[in-house]
């Protein structure tokens, strides 16, 4: 491996490649598409990486989360609309799902009361606002489930071909 840096504000990009003990040469040559001073580029914030290259370290680097990252901070359409999504433990991501579904539950009569008529009257906007912040909870913990399953796939701890064929059942 080569000279490891001492830099102290490493984006994820580094600190994921780094994490693996891949010299920029090493990794280049793993990713295949990426020459090393286009890496040393985007870890040193000079450019920002192009799509197709964060998939390849996503999938190389075996770091899915980078996608979303990717997405949520650096693409200008991203940045509006993905949330940025943080790798949690299975059992909390479970948790937080049935809170925010107990939590609609409990709305779900209000919900049908205020867009039954197709129409936000002024007195029902409160009430909308916080069932629309609720359903954004599970939605964003859907998408955390999402990605805890891709890296739990990336790492080899989920059957990737048992997985797939499931998966391509429900289809």
């Amino acid at each position: 491996m080569g000279r490891v840096s001492v830099k102290e504000n490493k984006n994820i990009y580094q600190v994921r490649r780094e994490e693996l003990g891949l010299s920029r040469e090493k990794a280049s040559e793993m990713l295949g598409t990426i020459a090393p001073e286009r890496i040393e580029k985007i870890e040193n914030e000079k450019t920002l990486p192009h799509p197709d290259e964060v998939f390849a370290m996503a999938e190389g680097y075996k770091a899915p989360v980078l996608c979303n990252y990717y997405c949520a901070n650096e693409c200008p359409i991203g940045k509006q609309y993905v949330p940025e999504i943080k790798i949690k433990d299975l059992s909390q991501i479970v948790l937080e799902m049935i809170a925010s579904l107990n939590s609609m539950h409990k709305k779900q009569e209000r919900f049908i009361e205020i867009t039954a008529d197709g129409l936000i009257e002024n007195d029902e906007i409160k009430d909308f606002v916080h069932i629309q912040e609720e359903l954004e909870k599970i939605s964003i913990t859907v998408e955390t489930l999402q990605l805890w399953a891709e890296q739990m796939l990336a790492n080899n701890v989920i059957d990737i071909e048992a997985y797939n064929e499931y998966k391509n059942r429900s289809k």
